[in-house]
């Protein structure tokens, strides 16, 4: 928790290595569990435009089953590890993980998240859209 703001586990590709594999490590530098990439079900991709420099796409998994108990491995960047029900976040959660998690609970697979010319467009897309 960076800054008093929530975020999940997550980060970026390493060279040659697939997104699945990429969770996998994530999860155990993160927060110290072991996942299997075949327990990973992908849940939303969110095309993600100002939160850093360049446009990204954000993939959301949900593991079905790990081992270990989530412990905060990275305290020099992050403060706290903490679970949530998904229908109780909490304020000052991150906003592009906030639109995927929103997302996902209302079962939808894809959506986009600071692009402002379609946001704008008064079609009455939910945040994540």
């Amino acid at each position: 928790m960076p800054d008093g703001l929530w975020h999940l586990p997550s980060g970026k590709l390493d060279a040659g290595e697939s997104v699945l594999d990429a969770a996998v490590r994530e999860a155990e530098e993160e927060v110290g569990v072991l996942v299997e990439p075949g327990d990973l079900r992908h849940v939303h991709t969110l095309h993600v435009n100002g939160s850093g420099p360049e446009p990204r796409l954000g993939l959301f998994f949900e593991a079905c089953r790990w081992s270990g108990e989530p412990v905060n491995r990275e305290p020099e960047k992050c403060s706290g590890v903490q679970w949530f029900r998904l229908d109780g976040l909490p304020a000052g959660l991150i906003a592009y993980p906030a639109a995927g998690l929103a997302a996902y609970a209302a079962g939808h697979t894809f959506g986009l998240h600071g692009w402002h010319d379609s946001e704008a467009t008064g079609r009455g897309q939910p945040p994540w859209w």
